[in-house]
């Protein structure tokens, strides 16, 4: 099958959970179908994951994007235009030109869209498509500006979140078919299009990547949060909160202890305090199984909704015991105690990692669950089995 694929990041496993999925899921549809793949780029030094790429895509072709949201021209266009900030910031005019060209010179089957605001870019076509969101904007932009954004300038993000909320709900009606990755996230955007059929495709993990053992444990103790990029909003407020409020707690009962925050776009105040000793950093990572096998305990502070957490995923396929939030582990399947630690408080959350600091026995057996829970459910090769039916039943029509 012929399958035109629309991203608005490269795919590529060094990067954040969304480019991380589409990697997986590209790598696995290649095998049936054949695949050409739009992304855009905010400069020329992604091209580097070109190659990588073009072993499974039939072509690749990359277009500009702002490098930086808060221009000039991005805020005007989002505050007196009628697209949020995050669709414009994510517009290409030339890779609009590029699709409509695109088809009409090839016949496709069908176009797969990741993320709501990659759709702007497609003309009106009677090719059959499918989008697949990995959260719900709304919901996220929305908690941000509750919880970060000061009260007088409110009014002008809450305007952007209604921008966000109606975009969403007007391409996800669009969509011949619709996919939430969690069923979290399915039966919230079925209160926006209940009189549309949502299906669940959802995030995996690589299993046997990430279960070879290739790294010891190390000395003190290491409270992991990553491998993520952190220029992603729920991250940034994860990392505030573990450093700020629940780590010092940690800390009490395990002074030799260390947290280790490792990704991408380390906020600089994170790397500030690094330089105190207590906090490491690793900033690009070259491979994440070092952070996981290497970490004692992964906390994850998440209080937002929306998706399933790759990081999480990740964490748990190499053996790495979890503690985190009921909305950081949403739509796994998992039973706190048996292969998860599940704490919604700063306080629980510390106590829970303190209590497998304490008990390897119990660290272990945590580890173990949680690695085989990944390997029954979330592994990519089955994930990416869950396209074939959607694929052949548009193809069809």
């Amino acid at each position: 099958m012929k399958v035109l694929m629309l991203v608005p990041y490269l795919p590529t496993i060094t990067m954040s959970g969304g480019q991380t999925r589409w990697y997986n899921i590209i790598k696995y549809l290649a095998k049936k179908h054949d695949i050409t793949l739009f992304s855009l780029i905010k400069d020329d030094s992604e091209k580097k994951f070109i190659p990588e790429l073009e072993k499974y895509c039939k072509k690749v072709k990359v277009f500009s994007r702002p490098r930086h949201p808060w221009t000039l021209r991005n805020i005007l266009l989002s505050v007196f235009g009628p697209y949020p900030l995050l669709v414009i910031r994510n517009q290409s005019l030339e890779e609009k030109q590029a699709i409509r060209e695109e088809l009409k010179k090839e016949k496709y089957d069908l176009i797969h869209a990741e993320t709501f605001y990659v759709m702007p870019h497609l003309p009106k076509t009677k090719v059959p498509t499918i989008l697949v969101e990995q959260t719900i904007w709304h919901d996220v932009y929305k908690h941000y500006v509750d919880s970060t954004v000061p009260f007088i300038l409110r009014p002008f993000f809450l305007q952007d979140v209604a921008k966000i909320k109606f975009w969403e709900r007007y391409y996800w009606n669009k969509a011949d078919r619709l996919f939430s990755v969690s069923e979290e996230d399915r039966k919230a955007m079925l209160k926006l299009v209940s009189k549309k059929k949502v299906g669940i495709i959802p995030n995996g993990v690589d299993t046997g990547y990430y279960s070879q053992v290739k790294y010891r444990k190390i000395m003190p103790p290491r409270i992991l949060y990553g491998v993520t990029n952190f220029e992603w909003l729920q991250n940034q407020e994860a990392t505030e909160i573990l450093v700020n409020r629940v780590w010092p707690i940690i800390q009490k009962k395990f002074p030799n202890s260390k947290v280790w925050i490792v990704g991408r776009k380390i906020p600089e105040w994170v790397k500030r305090k690094a330089g105190k000793g207590e906090i490491e950093v690793t900033e690009n990572i070259a491979d994440a199984r070092e952070a996981y096998h290497k970490a004692t305990v992964m906390v994850a502070p998440i209080m937002g909704s929306g998706g399933t957490r790759l990081k999480v995923l990740e964490a748990m396929a190499s053996g790495l015991p979890v503690v985190s939030t009921s909305s950081g582990v949403a739509g796994l399947g998992l039973t706190d105690g048996e292969n998860v630690m599940i704490a919604n408080s700063e306080e629980m959350l510390a106590e829970k990692a303190i209590t497998l600091l304490r008990d390897r026995r119990l660290a272990q057996k945590i580890g173990l669950s949680g690695k085989r829970h990944v390997q029954k459910y979330f592994d990519w090769k089955s994930i990416v089995k869950l396209h074939d039916p959607v694929y052949i039943e548009l193809a069809t029509r």
